[in-house]
Order: C-alpha cells, then structure tokens, then sequence
C-alpha cells in the first residue's frame, strides 16, 4: 500500500464541498498542496445523506489523481459515524474533525477511526482537529498530545462568531498564538490565520493576513477558493532572499564545523543550532 502523505509542510489546503463535482473536476489543477472533502459548513443538513457517497468517489478519484486529500466530517458523533461509514480511508491523508473542545471528544473520534480502519485491515489516517471556539482554544494544551493527530487548525471564523466580533486581530491573535504555540510544542502543523479567508477579492488585504499569520507561527492555511491558493503558497513559503540566506547559514555551520567550532558569525549574527534549524527547514521547502 502506497505510503500517505506527510501533511507537516502542506500551506494550502483547498476545501471542496462534497456534492460540487464542478470543483472536483479540476481541484488538483488548482495548486493546492491538499485537497480538502467537506462534508461539514459546505453541506446543508438535508443534503448530508446524498453528500457522503458523493464524498467516497471524490477522495478515490482524487487520490487516484495523485492529490494528497484530506476529510472534514461532521462534528456531531451522529453525523461523523455516517461520515466513516464505508469511507476509504486508505486514500486520506487525514481526516478533519471540527468544532473540538474536550479531550474525550477527540478520544471518542480516534478510537471509532481506528476501529473503522482496522475493519478493513488498514491503519487509521492522522487527524487535524480544528479548534474554532473558545473552549476548545482553552482546550488546545490538553488534546495537542494526543497521538493521532497530525496538526492543529484555528478556525477564526467560527471564533469570531462565537465571540461576536469581526474576524480581525484584536480579537484573533491570543487565541490564534495558543494553538499555534501548542501545535508546535508537540510537532504538529498548525493550520490557520488570525484574520478573515471569507473575502475572496481583497487581494492585498488576504495577502498581509497571510503574511502575517507566518510570522506568528502559522504553518499554513485552508482556503476556500481557487483564487487563494497561490497567494497563501507564497506566503508560507520562504522568499529567494530568505532561501539565499538559508544556504549561506548552512554553508557557515559546515565551515564552523570542519573548524571545530560551536557557533560562528555570519553578517555579525552569531549563528547557532536554533538558527541553523531554521535555515535547514526553509531549504526543505519546495521552490
């Protein structure tokens, strides 16, 4: 059996509502380093039953088109049962499961994924929990250990709503740095922005957004149209300049090593283990 994707340095994550075979039809055109099966936000209730089948041929198909694809269930226990039910797990990469707060409710999920994969012979997917209220930002530091999970999302959105406010950074950055900060605390991606993804034609707005939700911490984003894929794969990615400065770093070290050294100065910096870790990871990424 082919090997699932590592999803820790995905930056885009394209949501595809289930029942939308016009979007499906080109998603893996789009860029996106993962493709993302919604059968939660994107389905209305009275369509969740004719979605699910729609949901099993679209992660095959994409699979078989070499996408990595990701499931967002339903977050009540009674939906996302019917979500697993006869889905091929085998083709995820992960499996979303939204609107976490409690660390039993995350259990409860892995242990019933678990068991559906081992039906069939396979190990379960990894799972992103999505925290987008603030219990489950409270809860981040408790369900980020868990061993099923690959990352973390925030979903401002949902919190801002929660809150009764506009998804801006007043009200987004400390919850936004408390997921973070737990997701990397534990190796895990960390998916989100401290800002909107709703407002599809603001470019330059959607662009800082991105930015900035790199220089906090953010490992990458979801996105909800087409249109925001480059613009968040820029984003999380390092520039020419900061690829350029990687290599120098890395060639430093290697110098300071050959000399026996610990540290060595680069620009006037010193350049130590933190800062050549960086550099290492900046270099991984894809050009």
């Amino acid at each position: 059996m082919q090997l699932r994707p590592n999803l820790r340095q995905a930056r885009s994550l394209l949501f595809l509502p289930a029942t939308a075979d016009h979007l499906l039809a080109k998603a893996t055109e789009r860029g996106a380093d993962a493709l993302v099966v919604d059968l939660e936000d994107a389905i209305p209730p009275d369509r969740k039953a004719d979605a699910r089948p729609m949901a099993r041929a679209a992660v095959e198909n994409l699979a078989r088109r070499g996408a990595s694809v990701v499931l967002r269930v339903n977050s009540e226990p009674t939906l996302w049962q019917q979500d697993l039910q006869d889905m091929p797990l085998a083709h995820l990469a992960a499996v979303m499961l939204p609107k976490v707060e409690t660390l039993a409710q995350l259990n409860n999920f892995a242990q019933a994924l678990a068991g559906h994969a081992a039906a069939h012979g396979q190990s379960p997917p990894p799972i992103a929990a999505l925290l987008e209220t603030p219990l489950g930002v409270l809860a981040a530091a408790e369900v980020a250990p868990h061993p099923a999970l690959c990352a973390l999302g925030f979903g401002a959105e949902d919190y801002a709503g929660a809150l009764g406010v506009p998804p801006e950074p007043a009200a987004l950055t400390w919850p936004a740095q408390q997921v973070l900060t737990c997701a990397h605390a534990y190796g895990l991606a960390c998916w989100g922005l401290a800002g909107s993804i709703a407002v599809v034609d603001d470019v330059a707005g959607f662009e800082h957004t991105v930015r900035a939700g790199r220089a906090m911490g953010f490992t990458g984003s979801v996105c909800i149209h087409p249109k925001q894929v480059p613009i968040v794969n820029r984003g999380f990615s390092p520039t020419a300049q900061e690829r350029a400065w990687a290599a120098r770093v890395l060639a430093a070290d290697e110098a300071a090593r050959v000399a026996g050294l610990g540290a060595v100065l680069l620009d006037g910096r010193m350049i130590d283990r933190p800062i050549v870790d960086r550099a290492r990871r900046w270099l991984a990424f894809p050009e």
